[in-house]
């Protein structure tokens, strides 16, 4: 069955699925959670079959991932390599509405002008203290699911931030992680990693910094990477869905299956 799947979808055009990100960690963490969604909840899917069915894309070719920084000058760029007139945003939007919007038109371009098979975008945002930007990027949506366009939107928004969702995944793998955990749970008076959205300062000094999902992390991860991947990569799904109510984690899972699973699972 499995072989048969990847044979109906060879001699297709490779689906593309374009990431909006702050960067390449929130696109890591992002990816890697929709590709074990949707391997957990398609039940003819293995992880090895993923690379024949789509990939991540940014909106210039052969990139992974596209920043929202630089939105003005990617469009920029693609305007003057294809030849198409500047691409502005509606008026009517605010902030990351206004970059939401302009991102969804130069979509269309290169689907219909570039022939590219984008199916899907995802924005990824932190909302560091501001819910509006969430709102901002849904009134978007709003607007296109009113016009039925052909691309799914997906939003993922991080409160505080990503790394609020690499500790609803940290559990401690031995007795050095296990007592960090806990001096940093005494110090709080909470466990950061049950309750992530309460971390809340931006601060790198004491005596607030302990309250920035950032320094807890480094903390708990010893600042290693591959041991903050294992948070989002082998914490099981079900453990990142409780945990991360709060944190917007278990949102962007859900949008994951409401948007992404019908596409994939078309070739049913």
């Amino acid at each position: 069955m499995r072989r048969e799947k990847i044979g109906w979808w060879q001699g297709k055009s490779m689906i593309e699925f374009v990431v909006i990100v702050e960067s390449s960690a929130d696109a890591r963490t992002a990816t890697k959670l929709a590709d074990r969604t949707l391997v957990q909840k398609i039940d003819w899917l293995d992880p090895e079959m993923l690379q024949h069915l789509y990939q991540w894309s940014g909106l210039e070719g052969d990139t992974e991932n596209s920043c929202w920084k630089n939105i003005d000058d990617i469009t920029k760029r693609l305007a003057d390599q294809f030849k198409f007139p500047t691409i502005r945003s509606n008026g009517k939007f605010k902030s990351d509405g206004q970059s939401a919007n302009k991102i969804i038109k130069l979509i269309s371009f290169l689907q219909y002008k570039q022939k590219r098979e984008i199916k899907a975008v995802i924005f990824i945002r932190d909302l560091d203290n501001q819910p509006e930007r969430k709102k901002h990027i849904e009134q978007v949506r709003s607007e296109q699911i009113n016009q039925q366009t052909q691309l799914a939107i997906i939003i993922g928004t991080a409160d505080r931030m990503r790394e609020s969702w690499v500790l609803n995944g940290f559990i401690p793998s031995n007795q050095e992680e296990t007592r960090i955990l806990q001096q940093i749970t005494t110090e709080l008076t909470f466990n950061p990693c049950e309750e992530s959205h309460r971390l809340r300062s931006n601060s790198l000094t004491e005596p607030d910094r302990i309250r920035n999902p950032k320094i807890v992390v480094e903390k708990l991860t010893g600042g290693k990477m591959e041991r903050e991947q294992q948070c989002w990569e082998d914490t099981d799904l079900e453990i990142l869905r409780k945990k991360g109510v709060q944190t917007g984690l278990t949102a962007y899972i859900d949008e994951i299956e409401e948007r992404l699973i019908s596409i994939i699972g078309s070739a049913e």
